[in-house]
């Protein structure tokens, strides 16, 4: 069918006068209604701005938090689950780790040995002072002393990384009384993303129980093609029309991804999170710096490759001007362009090919 339509509007071109000089082409009212050549007005003004991007939702890396086993343990209990909201400090799970108990049990006989070699110091200080005992003496004295301490404060620092705390510490040396019970609780206020055990699991140490993070704000991964990143810079707003939610763009990448030839760009959300969920895939738009060129956003069918050179068709009082374009992104049914062009002009969106025939000599031109 639409063969047949382009040899009719040849035909009309062989029974009209149709001329033609460098990219005007001349042509009665007549004769483009006889074509079938239909004009829309310029779309408004894209000033510097870049659409359709596709992105992902992600959580920015300082706002995630892996909990694991410090200890080989067994789990006791799991005190929440996927999805449920957590404040810094609550408890999220109990476990049962003789681990502990043998490293508590390690930091009693070390500060034991520590208040020892506190009093056998200040005994050899004052005998030395008196000319008791000798200067070497004392020095030995003073030296286990320092290693006694440290000792202490490292059996003190590894009970820290097993999830007690400085409190719990201090009264464990007060009170002498042992535990394995461990307790494990959140390190932000988030939501956990994902459980990986369940309640009589023997787990090792270092093994993954949840995951949380915090997710306000969120962040974007953003792919686009190197054409369209030479106006980008970090600061730029991102907004996300279709989920309420804008931000800015925080980094643009410096290498291509090897799969599909594009940049990774990277964004924060900083309005509209909430409508957001991390993992999802979206589109978006980025505005560019303010000298970049103006751009508009047109139907595909109004865009012509004459010559290796991309073309629109812009309505004159003679006829049509061809008008040589950029085009910046390319979608399914529009593109972006850009051009020098007026926000006030009609272009050709039907009946382009006979414009297109005109202007390259097809049918009898003089061109």
């Amino acid at each position: 069918m639409n063969n047949v339509l382009l040899t009719l509007g040849l035909a009309v071109l062989f029974t009209v006068q149709v001329s033609h000089a460098d990219d005007n082409i001349t042509i009665s009212a007549k004769q483009i209604q006889a074509l079938g050549i239909t004009t829309t007005p310029l779309p408004n003004i894209r000033s510097g701005e870049v659409s359709g991007l596709p992105a992902q939702v992600v959580i920015p890396s300082n706002q995630l938090y892996i909990i694991s086993t410090p200890l080989p343990s067994i789990v006791e209990r799991t005190l929440v689950g996927v999805g449920d909201s957590v404040k810094k400090g609550q408890v999220i799970s109990q476990l049962n780790s003789p681990a502990l108990a043998e490293a508590q049990r390690g930091l009693l006989q070390t500060s034991v040995q520590n208040t020892i070699s506190k009093e056998n110091l200040a005994r050899d200080a004052a005998l030395y002072k008196e000319g008791i005992i000798s200067e070497s003496r004392y020095r030995t004295s003073k030296g286990l002393a320092l290693e006694a301490q440290a000792a202490l404060a490292e059996r003190k620092s590894l009970l820290r990384l097993s999830g007690m705390s400085a409190n719990a510490i201090e009264q464990l040396q007060l009170t002498n009384n042992l535990s394995s019970l461990l307790t494990l609780t959140s390190p932000i206020d988030g939501i956990v993303l994902e459980k990986f055990s369940g309640a009589s699991q023997r787990l090792d140490a270092a093994v993954p129980l949840f995951k949380i993070a915090k997710i306000d704000p969120l962040a974007l991964e953003i792919q686009a093609p190197l054409t369209m990143t030479r106006d980008l810079k970090p600061g730029a707003t991102i907004t996300i029309p279709a989920y309420s939610a804008s931000g800015k763009l925080i980094a643009v990448g410096r290498s291509l991804t090897s799969t599909n030839q594009t940049i990774l760009l990277r964004g924060i959300i900083t309005h509209g999170s909430e409508n957001l969920r991390p993992g999802q895939f979206i589109e978006v738009t980025i505005n560019t710096s303010k000298n970049s060129d103006l751009q508009w956003e047109i139907p595909n069918s109004a865009i012509s490759r004459v010559n290796s050179k991309s073309v629109i068709f812009v309505k004159t009082p003679q006829g049509f001007r061809a008008q040589s374009i950029h085009i910046l992104t390319v979608g399914a049914q529009n593109s972006v362009i850009s051009g020098a062009i007026k926000d006030n002009e009609n272009i050709a969106v039907h009946g382009v090919s006979a414009l297109k025939a005109s202007m390259m000599g097809i049918g009898g031109g003089d061109k």
